[in-house]
């Protein structure tokens, strides 16, 4: 089964092409601020995650699996080699692909991404798994925005976020799914393999962001042989969100540096 996907940007034969993968949440449509400043450089795909939004099937729990769904993607549009950016759990889906033997990746943007998961970020699964189970889908979903998001930016969206939430419980992935996929992120490690990355990558995260503490991006940074790293005083967990411009600006500059990625 190939999984929902949408292709947007360059339909030249020469075009790379560049995979999204988005965060716990699965949609493709996470990516919609990041489109415009991408499609004059790649063909570029967005798909939503097993058992998400409009793809069927039940969650994973091994970012292996998922890993396995981008390469039956990949082999589905013709692409042997991607580029790939991944947000948070879509980042794992990244680190394993470019750590497999025979690696289809040639550069990589991890975005508030980690080796191993922190404890801190296994407070917050907590915080929302009990949220799931005791007080059901509706305060699910009512509180994920501000794992999300800076207070400041939900202030000044709450129309935007009244009509995400309403989206969100309309459209909820299941308690299973959910439950699978966090157990998923839970369970990643490649902390001790992080030096066998060897392609190109950009690790960006926010120093605000309440989920993922932004040292685990750092940590990225370093263990990655000559990642670079892109770091926002603001912007939290959906930072490609919330300082689009200053996000794109720096993946499109990343872009730029590599060989075979430049608009003809």
């Amino acid at each position: 089964m190939t999984l929902h996907h949408d292709v947007f940007g360059r339909t030249d034969g020469g075009a790379p092409t560049l995979i999204l993968s988005s965060g716990l949440g699965g949609s493709g449509g996470y990516w919609a601020p990041q489109i415009e400043a991408l499609a004059p450089h790649f063909r570029v795909v967005t798909y939503d995650h097993r058992g998400t939004n409009r793809s069927g099937g039940a969650g994973q729990d091994t970012i292996a699996a998922m890993a396995d769904d981008v390469l039956e993607i990949a082999e589905a549009i013709g692409a042997e080699h991607f580029h790939f950016m991944g947000h948070a759990l879509g980042g794992l889906i990244g680190l394993d692909l470019a750590l497999r033997p025979v690696s289809p990746t040639r550069s990589l943007v991890l975005v508030n991404a980690w080796g191993r998961a922190d404890p801190h970020s296994g407070r917050c699964f907590d915080t929302r798994i009990t949220l799931l189970e005791k007080a059901g889908v509706e305060a699910f979903v009512n509180a994920q925005p501000l794992f999300l998001y800076p207070a400041a930016w939900m202030a000044e969206n709450a129309a935007r976020l009244e009509a995400e939430v309403a989206h969100g419980i309309a459209h909820f992935q299941g308690r299973e799914t959910v439950l699978s996929r966090i157990k998923a992120l839970r369970a990643f490690d490649m902390e001790a393999r992080l030096g066998e990355v060897a392609v190109p990558t950009l690790v960006v995260a926010a120093k605000d962001d309440l989920l993922v503490p932004y040292t685990r991006s750092v940590n990225l940074a370093e263990r990655i042989g000559g990642a670079r790293l892109a770091l926002a005083d603001h912007g939290a967990h959906a930072v490609n969100i919330t300082e689009a411009a200053w996000f794109d600006a720096a993946v499109v500059s990343f872009f730029a540096s590599l060989e075979g990625t430049r608009s003809p």
